[in-house]
């Protein structure tokens, strides 16, 4: 396969321009003939990683081997064709880059198409490849995949290596996936999982009446029917308030811990290179490093009250169900200050699986005049193979 081609086909703006990174996949495995994209935070041997930032690029060599996740998937069969832009550093969560430009959200091009992992998504989206790889610390695989109509997952973390990658907080970091359609989804999960199909299905479904709270009232009117004909699959069903103190509680916990983390992951580099950035990203990093160690102190004391009232909760067949975003993507004319505002209110609902390190997957399950909705099922850690081979059932239950 030609990969210049390739590249030079994507209207897209999903791939990096300035790499020709390319691996032949395995001529026999579970994913031969298929093609995927890797975003430009994950190492190809040979190649220097991007990060979304050209200081970044500048001041980093070669690297000189190949991440886990992308090896596994080549030697699989799967052909990486090309690496995915990102929001700078994977700092983001709407999918802009002011250096390289924003990735076309193919479902709705008038619109953002999340991030951070926005290329990978935009790929799979606009139908490039098969399948793509992200990374998700805060939201950056599900809000892309809500916001693009695809299938994407958040692992449980710890269940797939991060070798090779740039990390931003890696107690939170984990790679995940994209995919069009659920059977690929889970093929896929399978591969990079190093796992079988599960032998048992989820039992119980708790529909989180705050997290769809939080919600505009047009995604929420949207997806109440969904949630009934999602119901009907399980033996049972009830409605639970997640968060007695509030989801803006636990949003700002996972902000104080993992702030600091993705500070002192750069911070040399940024002493020695005084790198571009922008105004978000700077802005962002300021503010975490003024958090101090009383905050993270009482940051973790909430952590640990939050595990313990989800681990309540949740258990190998039970799912929790939430929107993935709370509003269809913000249109990409709308100024900065407005879209600033919806940040805080997605990081309420992406919250709630990273701080579990729980699996989170996105159902693409509705649309409003053809801008795609999705809904999110969170496991029990270590139920990402449920929650793949569930997602099918879902999607044949649901039509879609």
């Amino acid at each position: 396969m030609n990969v210049t081609k390739k590249i030079s086909e994507d209207t897209l703006n999903a791939f990096c321009k300035d790499s020709n990174a390319y691996l032949q996949g395995s001529l026999k495995g579970p994913l031969t003939g298929l093609t995927f994209a890797a975003k430009d935070i994950l190492d190809i041997k040979g190649y220097v990683t991007g990060g979304g930032n050209p200081d970044w690029k500048n001041t980093h060599k070669v690297a000189q081997n190949t991440a886990w996740a992308v090896d596994i998937l080549v030697k699989a069969g799967a052909s990486m064709v090309g690496k995915t832009h990102t929001d700078e550093l994977t700092r983001g969560i709407l999918g802009e880059n002011a250096h390289y430009g924003t990735p076309i959200n193919p479902r709705a091009k008038d619109r953002v198409p999340g991030g951070s992992s926005s290329g990978s998504a935009s790929s799979v989206a606009g139908g490039l490849v098969d399948f793509s790889l992200g990374s998700d610390t805060g939201g950056s695989v599900r809000i892309p995949a809500s916001f693009c109509g695809l299938y994407g997952i958040r692992p449980t973390h710890g269940r797939i290596p991060l070798q090779g990658i740039l990390l931003q907080a890696p107690s939170y970091d984990t790679i995940g996936w994209f995919t069009r359609n659920p059977d690929l989804f889970a093929k896929v999960g399978y591969v990079l999982l190093q796992s079988k199909p599960p032998v048992y299905r989820p039992r119980h479904l708790i529909i989180a009446t705050d997290a769809f709270k939080i919600a505009d009232k047009m995604i929420e009117d949207v997806l109440k029917p969904v949630v009934e004909k999602l119901g009907s699959l399980f033996d049972s069903f009830s409605q639970e308030q997640l968060a007695p103190s509030g989801l803006v509680e636990w949003s700002k916990q996972q902000r104080t811990l993992a702030g600091p983390e993705g500070v002192k992951s750069i911070k040399n580099w940024i002493d020695r290179t005084n790198p571009r950035f922008s105004f978000s990203v700077t802005e962002g990093y300021l503010m975490a490093s003024n958090i101090t160690d009383q905050q993270v102190k009482e940051a973790k004391f909430l952590r640990k009250r939050i595990v313990s009232r989800m681990n309540t909760l949740l258990t190998n067949q039970t799912v929790v169900c939430i929107p993935t975003a709370p509003s269809l993507p913000p249109l990409l004319k709308e100024n900065l200050s407005i879209k600033r505002q919806l940040v805080p209110r997605i990081v309420q609902l992406t919250c709630i699986a990273g701080t579990l390190g729980a699996p989170q997957i996105n159902i693409p399950a509705a649309e409003i005049d053809g801008v795609p909705i999705g809904l999110s099922l969170i496991g029990a850690r270590g139920s990402d193979e449920m929650l793949l081979a569930f997602a099918s059932k879902v999607a044949n239950a649901l039509g879609i």
